[in-house]
Parts: structure tokens; C-alpha cells; sequence
């Protein structure tokens, strides 16, 4: 975390862990606009995570494609299967699974931001799970107007934060 959003944190939050439930943390005075996640990096994580999707399959197509096969043979070979198969897992687990995880995907992870619940907290499995198989996809059917929300609102959120109900926020998070 950058010594700037450090700063930040500790003049406007404080973290108070409930002695019920150790895992509950409360943030108090969370503030998304003073930690919010700067619109240029937010794309480069965006455009990091698309490589990293697209480029299982255009693996085994080029090796497909380099052992001589065309046409319709390579659309129905089993190494361009495998290779979409990949991708598709390699999906889940970066839009999925890590967000819920560790709440960055690996372009955020790169680009030192952090998806986390509008009070600062975590993302919970639904959070996720409606951030990203709901509010992605819309977002996207918007012709990618939802994503240049994140560029004009004060939070900088995008339309599938507001879906879900999340926030992305500069520097990584330190282990409580």
C-alpha cells in the first residue's frame, strides 16, 4: 500500500474486530472516495484479466494451426477444446474464486487494487457471484457505458458495483 493511502486509512478508518465472531471485522469510517481506484488502473487490470482469458485458446489454436490443420478440422480438434476448456476455468477462478478469496483478480493483484464491500469489508461468495456473472454481463450490454461509470462518479463505480454492491479501491490490504 502506498504511503498516501496509508495515511488515508489511518485518519479515516478504523478497524474494530467483534469478539463474538473473529472473523467479522467492522470498518468504521470507510471512506470509497478517498481510496478510490484511480479509472486508468482499473482498465489496465481489466485489459491483464482479458489477456489472461483469451490467451489459452489462441495457445492451442496456434499449435493446432502449426501442426497443419485447417478449416474445419481446426474448429473440431480436441487440442482447441482443451485449449477453450482452459480458458474457460481460468475464468472462473480469476473472476470467481479470487475475488472471493482474496477479493483481486490477478489484474488487480498487478495493479494493486481491491474489489471490497461498500463499508470496506470483504466480498462475500454472493457479492462476487452477482458482481461478476450478473453485473459484468450487463455492463457489457451496455456497450461498455456501465465501465466508463467508474470514470465519472465520485466512488468510482462502475455499473456492476452497484450491482453487487461493491467498491474498488486503491492498495492492497494487509492480513488483520
Amino acid at each position: 500500500m502506498s504511503a498516501r493511502i496509508e495515511q488515508a486509512v489511518a485518519k479515516r478508518a478504523v478497524v474494530v474486530t467483534d469478539e463474538s465472531d473473529k472473523k467479522k471485522i467492522n470498518i468504521v469510517g470507510f471512506d470509497a472516495k478517498l481510496l478510490r481506484a484511480p479509472f486508468v488502473l482499473r482498465c489496465g487490470a481489466l485489459i491483464i484479466d482479458y489477456v489472461l482469458f483469451i490467451a489459452a485458446p489462441v495457445i492451442a489454436m496456434l499449435s493446432v494451426r502449426s501442426s497443419g490443420l485447417s478449416g474445419l478440422k481446426l474448429l473440431s480438434n480436441q487440442t482447441n477444446t482443451i485449449g477453450w476448456l482452459i480458458a474457460i476455468l481460468l475464468a472462473v477462478t480469476n473472476f470467481v474464486i479470487l475475488p472471493i478469496a482474496i477479493g483481486q483478480t490477478v489484474g488487480k493483484l498487478l495493479t494493486g487494487l481491491q474489489v471490497v464491500q461498500k463499508d470496506g469489508n470483504n466480498l462475500t461468495f454472493s457479492e462476487a457471484a452477482i458482481r461478476h456473472l450478473i453485473g459484468y454481463p450487463l455492463t457489457l450490454l451496455t456497450g461498455g457505458f456501465g465501465f466508463l461509470l467508474a470514470a465519472f462518479t465520485p466512488t468510482g463505480k462502475a455499473l456492476h458495483d452497484y450491482i453487487a454492491g461493491t467498491v474498488v479501491v486503491q492498495g492492497r490490504r494487509r492480513k488483520q
